[in-house]
């Protein structure tokens, strides 16, 4: 069993060799982002592949590619951490605010600092170059705050006009709602008094205070009606309605089965939109996927045998709730979304494919169109699972990692020696003598240099 002397400084080797390792990790995340890879493999970005392909949440896979991609622009620090000599947590405070210009002045600072201090001179610094910066408006945004007592706080930042237009429909929201509840109000005064008569001023006193009770609504309430009108009037959630419906002009019967003549050529399902724009035939199948279509067909030039087809909802209300319900977002791997989702169909219906729940499966707009107009195609596998391919054949491999069996301190050991690095125990250690930082000071110095 090893001393206590012992295990700190197997700590600090364990730790140096992992930075170091860390760093090799950053290094291959920035070719592999600048070799548009994860694109090639359907992710919405390189920070989604991470998440899905070796299991970190979002933020911090974000914050893997930031650091990655500064490092390709920061040689000294690059090196620093390849060394072992400076921890990954130190990099990812300095990568905030560092420049190949102060680069230098902050590595420094970071040798002599621990990591607590850096973070805290590192966050002074930033705020100081914000607010000599911030000379222009802030920009628009939308954020979302979940508060210790459960309640949400929603922070809005728009242009004038926007805000204005944003609390005339506030304001109008809360019109309507107050109009309801004096109608509703007016209602029950009148059905008493059917009721009970001349009360005089018992019925007086009962509608007063109903009236009280019908107070005018707040803003928050006036967002809440807002949100609940536009919801109500909207299905592009997929809440049981249709999504939309598309008038589309075709030269041939493009409605007909899989394996008849007309499908022998691209050209061959020639469509024509509404307004006269040429769609191809892969972007005709995906808008067809999920909504109300009006086929017309016959000569275009002519309108020799024009024939309009019946509007075909492609996808009843129940079966959509049901394939939300399945789903509960995109089932592409690695892919989050939730919203704005579209209801595919496997084998399309255009080919005789079933509108049913075991023929469709939701996919957000990109993958939407990388199952069509990408080429990508996709399957069930034996566990009724879905298996994607791209245009090449090439299977999207599993994220499902094999075990680690072996000694890491032996293979960080090997690994570290092969790459001739030096890992000992001080490798690591901050050049801090115990004297209290005059974190002002430092800061000063930074926007001085």
């Amino acid at each position: 069993m090893l001393s206590v002397e012992d295990l700190g400084r197997e700590i600090a080797e364990l730790a140096a060799r992992m930075d170091a390792a860390t760093h090799r990790l950053l290094e291959c995340i920035r070719q592999f982002d600048e070799a548009n890879e994860w694109y090639a493999q359907g992710a919405v970005s390189c920070a989604h592949w991470l998440s899905w392909r070796i299991g970190l949440d979002l933020a911090t896979a974000r914050e893997k590619v930031r650091v990655a991609r500064a490092l390709g622009t920061l040689p000294a620090i690059d090196q620093t951490l390849r060394l072992g000599r400076l921890s990954y947590a130190k990099v990812r405070a300095l990568t905030r605010v560092a420049t190949p210009g102060n680069e230098a002045q902050l590595l420094e600072l970071a040798m002599a600092a621990t990591g607590a201090q850096l973070e805290r001179m590192c966050r002074g610094y930033r705020r100081a170059l914000v607010s000599d910066q911030a000379s222009g408006p802030e920009e628009r945004c939308v954020r979302r705050r979940v508060l210790p007592g459960g309640r949400v706080k929603l922070e809005v930042v728009l242009d004038p006009d926007e805000a204005d237009l944003v609390m005339r429909a506030i304001d109008c929201a809360r019109e309507v709602g107050h109009a309801k509840r004096e109608m509703a109000s007016a209602s029950e005064t009148d059905a008493q008094a059917c009721g009970r008569g001349d009360g005089g001023e018992d019925e007086r006193v009962s509608a007063e205070e109903s009236q009280e009770s019908a107070a005018w609504p707040s803003r928050p309430d006036g967002v809440v009606a807002l949100a609940e009108s536009y919801l109500a009037g909207n299905t592009a959630k997929g809440n049981g309605g249709e999504r939309y419906q598309v008038m589309v002009h075709l030269d041939q019967d493009a409605l007909a089965p899989e394996g008849t003549s007309e499908e022998t050529s691209d050209g061959s399902w020639a469509a024509t939109l509404e307004d006269g724009t040429h769609i191809s035939a892969e972007t005709f199948r995906r808008v067809a996927c999920d909504c109300g279509l009006v086929a017309a067909m016959g000569d275009a030039g002519l309108g020799a045998g024009l024939s309009i087809g019946r509007r075909r909802r492609t996808i009843p209300p129940a079966i959509r709730r049901a394939l939300a319900l399945r789903d509960r977002g995109c089932r592409f791997p690695g892919c989050t979304n939730d919203r704005f989702l579209h209801s595919h169909h496997v084998r399309h219906w255009l080919q005789g494919g079933e509108t049913s729940i075991d023929n469709l499966v939701q996919l957000c707009t990109r993958h939407h169109h990388l199952v069509h107009e990408g080429g990508w195609s996709m399957e069930r596998d034996e566990a009724g699972g879905w298996v994607f391919s791209d245009a090449k054949g090439k299977v999207l491999a599993s994220a499902t990692g094999q075990a680690w069996t072996g000694d890491i301190l032996a293979w960080l050991q090997e690994w570290s020696d092969g790459h001739g690095l030096d890992l000992g125990p001080d490798a690591n250690a901050p050049l801090w003598d115990g004297t209290r930082p005059d974190y002002d000071l430092a800061v000063a110095g930074l926007l001085a240099g």
